[in-house]
Parts: structure tokens; sequence; C-alpha cells
């Protein structure tokens, strides 16, 4: 699983206040490897999740929500589209003795769940800002361009761990008109975090609550 030859080569990026694709970074535990390595040469990574809500009504009170109650939360879902290599592909990116590395062929071959890792690494601009509150030292401080001028770390970003990852679909396709050849994969996430060792449960400060600038919802300011 070679990672440092000229593909895993890293460019520069705009210094921008707005969040770029290009200072996005996704790591797994890759087969051999032992720690978190980069995927690259993914071309997108996307996440959604969804809530249900029951809504609570009253006999005699006409067309009015008396109030909206959150159940549970489905699964996070994560789809990877990333270019095939030779010598690493996509399961074996995630772990799995795949491909050059071992047997594994399909989804009925997976055994254990694996985990992912993000960074939204923060531009100088937004690292020198001391509004960066919880955000942690980037993990990868690759100079950019041979200058990194914060130094090393110096670049912080926002890490998120996707615990208790499993693939529920895998494609890939070969075609005359196109050259290259993209995997793809959904993934379905057993839990979220942080990285930096936050506690959660009952009493999670989540915001919104009285003692927050923001305060509660007028519906439940009296």
């Amino acid at each position: 699983m070679a990672t440092g030859n000229y593909l895993y080569r890293q460019g520069t990026s705009g210094q921008t206040r707005t969040v770029q694709s290009t200072r996005f970074k996704i790591y797994s535990h890759a087969v051999g490897v032992g720690k978190f390595a980069r995927i690259g040469v993914t071309s997108s990574f996307q996440l959604s999740e969804s809530k249900n809500l029951e809504t609570i009504r009253g006999l005699g009170f006409g067309d009015q929500i008396a109030e909206l109650v959150p159940g549970v939360t489905q699964p996070m879902q994560l789809t990877v589209d990333r270019t095939a290599l030779y010598l690493q592909n996509l399961m074996q990116q995630f772990g799995y003795k795949a491909g050059v590395s071992g047997l594994v062929r399909s989804l009925k071959h997976h055994k254990w769940p694996f985990d992912i890792k993000t960074e939204i690494v923060f531009s100088e601009l937004a690292s020198e800002d001391p509004n960066r509150g919880q955000a942690t030292p980037a993990i990868v401080t690759n100079n950019e361009g041979g200058l990194n001028n914060l130094g090393n770390p110096g670049l912080y970003a926002v890490v998120t761990v996707y615990e208790g990852c499993w693939m529920t679909s895998y494609s890939t396709g070969y075609q005359v008109e196109q050259a290259a050849v993209t995997e793809n994969c959904t993934i379905e996430v057993s839990d979220i975090f942080d990285i930096a060792g936050s506690v959660y449960g009952e009493f999670i400060d989540s915001g919104l609550n009285k003692t927050d600038v923001t305060g509660r919802s007028i519906r439940y300011s009296s």
C-alpha cells in the first residue's frame, strides 16, 4: 500500500474562509498499514442521515401541532466514489484483504466492520482566527507548496470519526467510452463522534439551552 508515490503528492490550496473540497481529507485503516491512512484519489464523499418525528395533536384543538417528538435516528449513510488502482482498490483501502492483498471479492466476504476518519482542514486564515473554538490540530501537516507559515502542526481541523462501518452496496463498471475505472460504495455507520474525547450521553451540551446566548425555542422559553 505505497502512499509515497506521485499519486499522493499534496499541492497548494487557496487561502479562503470558505470550506474547500481540496482541503477535505479521508482516512481509514488500509490493509497491511496498521493505522489510519489517507484514502487518496477519492472523487466524491457524501453523507446523509434522517430522523423520524412523531406529530402530537389533541382532540378538539383543530389543526394544530402540540409538539413534535423526535424518534430514533437512522444509521448515517456514506457514499464514496474512488478511482480504481491496480494495487489498491476500494475494499483494500477500508482494510479488507481484497485485490492483490487476498481473497475478498464480494460483500459476503466482509467479516468485520471498519472505521473512517475525516478532517476538514482549515486554511491558514481560519487557523489563525481565535474563534476556531474546539477545532483540533490537523493530523496531516504536510507543508503546502513547500511552506506552512504557521509551523508544524499549526493548521487546525474539524475531525470526525465514523465507527463500526459496514458496506451495504458496492459497484464498479468498465466501458469503452471511459478509460479510468471508478469504484463506488455505500456505507452505513454505527456511531459518529469527534476526536477530542467529548462525552456523549443524556446530558450532552448540544446548544440551544437556556444557559446559551442563543437560548431555547420560544415554545419552551416561558
